[in-house]
């Protein structure tokens, strides 16, 4: 039936026919996510090249998503030409992952035979593009069996802007280790290991960039450059003269163009250098080049695709402008992107469908050959229907009518929800109904089940009726509003310990367990005996040395003490060390001695028992809008289970920003409300207690619970009000500052009290708590981690759960580092400003704080900013942060106060200046603040010229890079943040002890208290002293990279089994080709080191045709053992007057000698430990 303006009502099928007969159509009336369903359907029925263009990056990601929903199965075919998140103007590296997920398309595009949907947005193909020609004369095909010039194609990585590093991690990194070639081409998801034998390429391993071991064996990999500018050594100088033209022609000063020509000649590559792709090809291509000729283009919403192609070229116009009068090198907009008439005049004559939710005008024109409209309907109408009886005794009742007219019109009704709890919800809901919805996997062929109900877990953008297709899809936020933001992210990458934050460098202070703190100098291989071996040398007070061979590496510990304290060298074999030591075991006893009080206190006076039968848990977890990780899980059972018993809890959350411990304490509070028993939530700042104020009122809104807030920006009527309602028992919930523990606050019947960040709160404060802990439950929350082992030595003394693992729904925050540039700063925030998001910049220094400010009021004067510093009154500055907080200011340039607590998840951009300046743990904790909501976020740390850098500054910086994993805070936290919580976990503040011995030998003293306390033995570890006569070391030329050498010593040092050495040992001829023989004598040395400590040995002596041991009866079970040994073989066993046992060893070969060691030990440890 033909409509008005030629609009016909019309199938997906019809549509399928009639592609290829028109060269351009029409599709009106279609949200976004019919939009994927149709292309799918398309691409499903009649595969052809597809290429979608959506308006910004967040159309593309809810495209995909939207897609991968309906079409699990084609998801391979789907291919993403993301747009760079950087305007080309500056000189800033462009992200890894995002390049190298462009350049594998393009490559797609080129060589695959079946056909693909490409996604990509606007500004994507807009750009010019590296020339097709250069991306396929660049990629190299490496096959098993062929020859390889390893010079000539180390060369060629490095013209492709491939970077050399000791680990490869990440896209663009490679590595030569002898006759090893680890390569992370953008070709793969995964790094490519190609091992040489000689010339020959021997075997291609696909290798895995966590642990770096090997995933699978390959024939064949091809290898792609690693940016889009390719820099052939024989067009470098065809380059610089390209960069002389431009620069006279912009009128750029020598210096800057000689300083950017030298870059050139001697690194290569330079952050940024994809702006200036016209002055390294002579001609560019774009993505019209790359795609097949009989591609159907797909253009969504074509008029918000014009605005934003528009806005593209205007910002380029403007950031050139910005960029000339910097005095930088760049070319002009036009050479670096199409405009929307060049990119019309390339549609023309090609296949094209043009998708919009509202059809055109009669007035507005079109070229389209077919307009087709299609009638789909959204689920307002529904929506609003639940939110009218949500009130009411039956709130969910118009669902099954709903559903009961979807039935009538033969409409097959799929339920979309996101996590378990929601769907289980669901189903209950339509229980009493009589329906019962079928679970599946997959979207379903809906003509083949008409009228029938699913269920399906997943995501979509929102719900429809297409009649035509004959289903109704309703989204889970129709039925439950509107829940916080999820994204399919992908997989998490848990980094090891290949690059442990705790290297040591020369310089870096140590704690030795027996002489104290001393200096680490450095690696040294020393000859005795005619044997040369790897010993770290450490220097003392008066230049006493030290030198610790590196099996015994364990012996010794980082220093990480207190920030602005340096602790003074000990003296070898002095008494200060032992006297230091003394003082601090005193002050932990006391410590330990308290908890243990403060333990048996709780075990003799009984706490309410929560009964959990009448309480509809069930109900309340399905309010919260993700799946739960299996620690959370874990601490919300360990939690109800506290709750559960007569004794008073007392349990401690741990887990880093964001993890989900608010939900673990809600869940708490329902528990107790539903009791009788009243909340008090204790935090220590008032925009703490506002913002938990507005989570628990939100989670609470369909629960007859009074929620108040008490604090100071709360009038003195208000405040009044709610002491009144505490007392009278009206207020179920109050969240407050310290305010909650003054005397005038009364409870009628408190029966949970949370406590956020305890160590935030005063001496007076926690003493006042302690009245309460003995009968009533608590629960603390801690983003400040707990070493594992101080975990399990406080093992019933005090309740501890830990959550480590990150929610899902959270992505990695995309940084950057440059130096600080206005244009950078201009671009950064009105990009943010554009989605309606707030920025953080960070200054972390207050002298300078309003000079700062004033800066950037002049370089982004749109926005509205205010500043925030510790030194400002408590008063104002929680006025500005809750300003923030709800939205009225766009940017706030702080001090690294933001580092703790606050929660704002419209600011998705951080600036920080002078990253360079700020500790590890700092620079992790402030990227923490972005990236809670749905947004992609953006972290820019800028630094001086790199010059100016410390080596410490740069390898802080990189490894911030390398830890870009969500997930990673617990690596780091135990690494370099466990210093700031220092002791505070213990309930005290112990930082003068710390300074004094480290926190690692702090730890150990506390551990062994609470031991003694339990009346638990306390055990020191056995390290065993090898002395054989024989070379053990890793040589330069077997693991070139002294970091990487130095952590294989630690690991190696740390293992305990025989397996762990046999692993290892696999591990390393997997990362770094056979093993030199000083090598393998060192796994040998190792392995026995593990047999000596099992049989409880100390000392182990090769001599000429003897074994010399020496035991440790305090790690023998059974020390008389060995009496019965020597008794049966007194042939070759005997026991010297000084307790040594001598046995003798046949055989010349030192191979036969070691065996029978092996042997020797293994029947020790049977005998004595057994």
């Amino acid at each position: 039936m033909l409509m008005k303006q030629n609009q016909e009502k019309i199938s997906i099928d019809t549509i399928i026919s009639r592609i290829g007969k028109n060269t351009a159509a029409e599709c009106a009336g279609l949200p976004a996510p019919c939009k994927a369903y149709l292309i799918g359907r398309i691409f499903r029925e009649k595969p052809v090249p597809i290429t979608v263009v959506l308006p910004s990056a967040r159309d593309a990601e809810r495209f995909i998503e939207d897609f991968s929903f309906f079409f699990g199965d084609t998801d391979q075919n789907l291919l993403y030409f993301a747009p760079y998140n950087l305007s080309p103007f500056k000189f800033v590296a462009y992200h890894n992952s995002t390049t190298a997920e462009r350049l594998r398309t393009l490559y797609r595009q080129t060589v695959d035979r079946l056909p693909h949907i490409m996604v990509t947005t606007i500004d994507a193909l807009q750009r010019r593009l590296i020339p097709k020609s250069a991306l396929t004369d660049f990629a190299e095909l490496i096959m098993v069996g062929e020859e390889l010039d390893r010079d000539q194609l180390t060369a060629k990585l490095i013209a492709g802007g491939y970077t050399q590093t000791a680990v490869v991690e990440e896209p663009g990194d490679f590595c030569v280790r002898g006759g090893i070639i680890d390569i992370f081409s953008p070709t793969y998801p995964e790094p490519v290991r190609i091992e040489m034998f000689g010339d020959l390429v021997e075997s291609l391993r696909f290798f895995s960039s966590t642990n770096q071991r090997t995933r699978h064996a390959v024939e064949e990999v091809v290898i792609l450059p690693a940016k889009e500018a390719i820099l052939k050594p024989d067009k470098i100088n065809d380059i610089i003269a390209g960069i002389r033209k431009q620069a006279n022609r912009l009128n750029i000063p020598a210096g800057r163009t000689r300083e950017l020509i030298d870059n050139i000649k001697t690194k290569g590559h330079f952050p940024g250098i994809e702006g200036l792709l016209p002055l390294v090809y002579p001609r560019l291509d774009t993505l019209f080049e790359y795609i097949p000729p009989d591609t159907l283009f797909v253009l969504a919403e074509p008029a918000e695709l014009r605005t934003a192609a528009e806005e593209a070229l205007t910002q380029a116009a403007e950031s050139f402008a910005a960029a000339n009068a910097d005095n930088r090198i760049c070319v002009a907009p036009r050479e670096l992107y199409l405009e929307w008439a060049d990119i019309r005049e390339r549609l023309a004559g090609r296949r094209r469908l043009d998708l919009r939710l509202l059809p055109l005008t009669a007035s507005s024109g079109s070229d389209m050959a077919a307009r087709y409209h299609f009638s789909i309907s959204d689920t307002t109408f529904f929506r609003e229907k639940l939110v009218r009886t949500r009130e009411s005794e039956q709130p969910f009742s118009p669902l099954p009518d709903w559903i009961g007219e979807q039935r009538k019109n033969d409409l097959t009704t799929v339920f979309v929800c996101d996590n378990k709890a929601r769907a289980s919800r669901l189903t209950a809901l339509l229980a009493p109904y009589g329906i019962a919805p079928t679970s599946l996997e997959a979207f379903p062929e809906t003509r083949k089940v008409k009228g029938g109900v699913y269920l399906l877990k997943g995501r979509l953008s929102s719900g429809f009726t297409w009649p035509s297709e004959a289903f109704s899809v309703v989204a889970e936020k129709d039925i439950f509003g509107p829940s916080a933001p999820r994204r399919k992210t992908p997989p998490r990458k848990v980094r090891t310990e290949l690059l442990s934050l705790e290297e040591l460098k020369t310089g870096d202070l140590v704690v030795h367990s027996e002489h104290g703190i001393g200096r680490y100098q450095g690696l040294k291989k020393l000859t005795l005996n005619r044997m040369a071996n790897d010993f770290l040398e450490i220097l003392y007070k008066d230049d006493d040395k030290l030198y610790l061979p590196v099996d015994r590496m364990n012996a010794i510990q980082k220093y990480m003490g207190i920030d602005g304290i340096e602790p003074i060298l000990d003296k070898m074999g002095g008494n200060s060390w032992n006297a230091v030591k003394s003082n601090v075991k005193k002050s932990v006893e006391k410590i330990a001695g308290d908890l243990l009080n403060i333990y048996a206190e709780r075990s003799v006076n009984k706490g309410f028992a929560f009964n959990l039968a009448t309480v509809d848990l069930a109900e309340f977890e399905a309010g919260f809008p993700f799946d739960e990780t299996p620690d959370q899980t874990r601490a919300i059972e360990d939690v109800l289970d506290d709750m559960r018993r007569e004794t008073a809890m007392d349990r401690l959350i741990c887990g880093d920003v964001g993890y989900g411990k608010t939900e673990v304490a809600l869940r708490a509070a329902y528990v107790a409300v539903f009791n009788q028993k009243q909340v008090a939530i204790l935090v220590p700042t008032t925009v703490l207690a506002e913002q938990h104020f507005e989570t628990f009122s939100q989670r609470f809104q369909n629960y007859p619970i009074n929620i108040a807030c008490l604090s100071r920006f709360r009038s003195m009527k208000e405040q009044r009000t709610i002491v009144e309602g505490v007392a009278a028992g009206s207020v179920d919930i109050v969240i407050g500052t310290h305010r909650l523990l003054q005397k005038d606050i009364a409870f009628r019947d408190l029966g949970l009290i949370i406590l956020d960040e305890e160590q935030r709160f005063g001496v007076k404060h926690k003493e006042r708590l302690k009245s309460f802990r003995s009968t009533v439950d608590v629960l603390a929350l801690t983003a400040t981690p707990i070493p594992r082992t101080l975990h399990m030595s406080l093992t019933g003394i005090r309740d501890i759960s830990v959550i480590s693992t990150p929610p899902e729904q959270r992505r990695p925050i995309i940084t950057y580092i440059s130096e600080l540039e206005d244009s950078i700063i201009r671009d950064a925030v009105r990009k943010e400003l554009k989605r309606k998001g707030q920025i953080f910049f960070v200054h972390n220094n207050i002298q300078t704080i309003d000079r700062m400010a004033d800066r950037l009021r002049k370089i982004v004067p749109e926005a509205r900013l205010d500043i925030a510093h510790g030194r400002m009154g408590e008063d104002l500055l929680e006025k500005v942060m809750l300003r923030f907080l709800y939205q009225e200011i766009d940017m706030l340039i702080c001090t690294t106060i933001i580092e703790s607590g606050l929660d704002v998840p419209a600011a998705n951009t951080i600036l920080v200046n002078h990253a360079d300046r700020l500790g590890l743990a700092q620079i992790y904790q402030l990227r923490g603040r972005v990236g809670r909501g749905e947004e992609q976020a953006f972290a820019y740390l800028f630094i001086p010229e790199e010059s100016s850098l410390s080596k410490d500054a740069q390898k802080r910086l990189k490894v911030l890079m390398e830890h870009s994993d969500l997930g990673s805070g617990f690596q780091i936290a135990m690494s370099d943040l466990k210093i700031r919580g220092g002791g505070t976990i213990l309930g005290a503040s112990q930082s003068g002890h710390i300074a004094a011995v480290g926190y690692d030998m702090f730890l150990k003293l506390m551990e062994d208290a609470v031991a003694e306390l339990k009346g638990e033995p306390i055990s020191t570890p056995l390290e065993p002293e090898i002395n054989i006569p024989m070379s053990f070391f890793i040589s330069e030329g077997y693991i070139p990279d002294i970091d990487q050498r130095l952590n294989t010593y630690r690991r190696l040092s740390k293992m305990s089994t025989l397996k762990e050495i046999s692993d290892f040992r696999t591990e390393l001829i997997d990362r770094f080709g056979s093993m030199p023989d000083e090598t393998g004598n060192l796994l040998l040395k190792m392995m026995l080191k593990i047999l000596a400590t099992k049989a409880g040995v100390k000392r182990l002596d090769f001599l000429e045709n003897a074994l010399s041991i020496h035991f440790s009866e305090a790690h023998q079970k059974n020390p008389f053992g060995i009496v019965d040994l020597i008794t049966e073989r007194s042939d070759r066993f005997t026991f010297t007057p000084d307790q040594i046992l001598k046995v003798k060893l046949s055989g010349h070969s030192i191979g036969s000698r070691l065996t029978q060691t092996k042997n020797i030990l293994k029947e020790i440890t049977r005998r004595v430990n057994g």
